[in-house]
């Protein structure tokens, strides 16, 4: 004879608060029979599956703050002094400024790197669907111990009285004997706000490709600058296996990406 089934001592015990097969969570408030319930936050938020978590008291775009709560005019610049001057200038600052608490924040120190701002520019043929890159000597990059030779944009500090179109002109001619026929403005951005005023004003001018290429740069600079004629698609690739590793020319590039069919829409229209 079968021995008889046991009865099961009861629900078992829940495993880091999920329910075994013989423990079944409460019904919410509403649930009835072939009745759906109505979703609440407690139910749906995704990042506490468990739904331990009550129900906000206001709404989403109340619970954070909005970001510039503070500008320049919140910043007290106790001393200034420049401790170095070269051809580049570095100020050592004493400043305090409110604290996102509420609090006054304790007077620091910072050193500032001061460097006017540059222009540079992604030059590009829209009919052969070519970029100019230009390789060149960076000391920066020797100072972390790989190579110095990178590939860049056509760049150059502003001087007084330039616009950073008259720059993007300027540095053409110098730097790989390329003029614009338009300029786009892609965006301003600061290089390392951390440390330095520095401001780049970057751009993707029109050029074509037939007679580009060839060792350019200003002497008295110590100038020696290679010009490569590289398709997009090739340009595209360098980002992702790291060949260009310079901010202005990823973004440019990664610019470009997205913008390439309407360019060359609008500029061969």
């Amino acid at each position: 004879m079968a021995e008889p089934k046991r009865p099961m001592d009861g629900p078992k015990e829940r495993v880091f608060g999920s329910p075994t097969r013989h423990s079944h969570p409460p019904k919410p408030a509403g649930w009835g029979k072939n009745q759906t319930p109505k979703p609440t936050v407690r139910h749906l938020h995704p990042s506490n599956p468990w739904g331990y978590r009550s129900k906000p008291n206001t709404k989403p775009e109340n619970r954070m703050p909005k970001p510039f709560q503070f500008n320049a005019s919140n910043v007290t610049i106790e001393k200034r002094e420049t401790v170095f001057q070269g051809f580049f200038r570095m100020d050592k600052l004493w400043l305090t400024h409110p604290r996102f608490d509420g609090r006054d924040m304790p007077t620091f120190t910072r050193e500032l790197f001061i460097r006017g701002d540059a222009t540079c520019v992604l030059p590009y043929d829209p009919e052969r669907d070519e970029v100019v890159l230009l390789e060149q000597f960076r000391l920066g990059a020797l100072g972390r111990g790989q190579s110095p030779w990178l590939l860049e944009l056509v760049a150059g500090m502003n001087e007084d009285g330039e616009s950073p179109e008259d720059v993007a002109q300027r540095e053409g001619q110098e730097e790989a004997g390329l003029t614009f026929s338009r300029l786009d403005k892609i965006c301003d951005y600061l290089v390392s706000p951390g440390g330095t005023t520095e401001m780049i004003h970057l751009y993707c001018g029109q050029i074509s490709t037939a007679q580009a290429g060839g060792v350019f740069g200003v002497e008295h600079e110590h100038e020696d600058i290679l010009s490569h004629v590289v398709s997009a698609d090739e340009c595209i690739a360098m980002i992702a296996d790291g060949r260009i590793n310079n901010a202005a020319a990823i973004i440019a590039i990664q610019w470009l990406q997205l913008n390439r069919e309407r360019l060359r829409r609008e500029w061969l229209a």
